[in-house]
C-alpha cells in the first residue's frame, strides 16, 4: 500500500471504555502498524486472549478481523471497522462497528481509547 496513513498506531495501547457486547472494560489492546497493515493483541476482563489483525487506510480508519477465547472456554470470530478521533490532548479515541462471525452473529460498537 503506498499512501500517507494519517495516523500511526504503531506501539499504541488501548482501553475499551464502552460496548455494547462482547469484550468487558477491563480488556485492553496493543496495536502494532507496519504501513497500511495493522495487528494487535488483547487481553483482561472477559478475554484470555485475542488477536487481530486489518488494514488501515489514509484517513486512519481501520477494518480488522479478530479472533479471541473467552472466560468460558468459547471461541469467537468477528469483524470490526474503527473510526478514529483525536483528542484535545493528542491521544485517539477509536469508535468501532462491529459485528461476530461466529455464534449469533451479533452486531455492536464500543469505543476504545489510547491509553498512555
Amino acid at each position: 500500500m503506498c499512501f500517507s496513513i494519517m495516523i500511526n498506531y504503531d506501539n499504541k495501547h488501548f482501553g475499551m471504555r464502552s460496548t455494547s457486547t462482547g469484550a468487558s472494560n477491563e480488556t485492553t489492546f496493543h496495536y502494532r502498524q507496519d504501513g497500511g497493515v495493522v495487528w494487535g493483541t488483547f487481553e483482561g476482563g472477559s478475554v484470555i486472549k485475542g488477536t487481530m489483525v486489518g488494514t488501515v487506510n489514509a484517513q486512519g480508519v481501520l477494518d480488522v478481523r479478530y479472533a479471541y477465547v473467552n472466560l468460558q472456554g468459547e471461541l469467537r470470530t468477528g469483524t470490526s471497522v474503527s473510526t478514529p478521533e483525536v483528542l484535545p490532548d493528542g491521544r485517539i479515541r477509536l469508535h468501532e462497528d462491529f459485528q461476530f462471525t461466529s455464534g449469533d452473529g451479533a452486531k455492536g460498537e464500543s469505543i476504545v481509547e489510547e491509553i498512555r
